[in-house]
């Protein structure tokens, strides 16, 4: 199975970064073989639509899950319209004990977004 994580650097060590849509790495792990990849977070610097243009980017990847910290409004629907499982990594400081956690079925999955609808006057900044 090939799932993205959200980490503050491109490494399978790394901490973990919250911020779905504005996370510094998505790692990309086969969580059959632990072979991974860190590929820079194109949603990162972008005025507007992170959430999304991180999401699109995991679509792409191929990959059926996502282990972060929080979705966005506008990420979760792109993901959920995708057919993309989200998971709340919860604790779990860096990604080799996040990976653990959800080899061993302790992440709980996301059903709904859990930020609160942003008003206009955030639109294009990260929480």
């Amino acid at each position: 199975m090939k799932i993205i994580l959200t980490a503050a650097s491109p490494g399978i060590d790394s901490n973990l970064d919250s911020r779905f849509g504005r996370c510094a790495y998505l790692l990309l792990v086969d969580t059959e073989t632990m072979e991974w990849n860190a590929y820079p977070n194109p949603g990162l610097s972008t005025s507007g639509g992170a959430g999304i243009k991180a999401a699109q980017f995991v679509a792409d990847q191929g990959a059926t899950a996502v282990l972060s910290g929080n979705f966005g409004p506008n990420a979760f629907n792109a993901l959920q319209t995708a057919g993309i499982s989200m998971y709340l990594y919860g604790d779990s400081p860096t990604v080799t004990q996040v990976l653990e956690r959800f080899k061993n079925g302790q992440l709980m999955q996301v059903g709904k977004s859990i930020l609160p609808e942003r008003d206009e006057s955030h639109h294009g900044r990260s929480l």
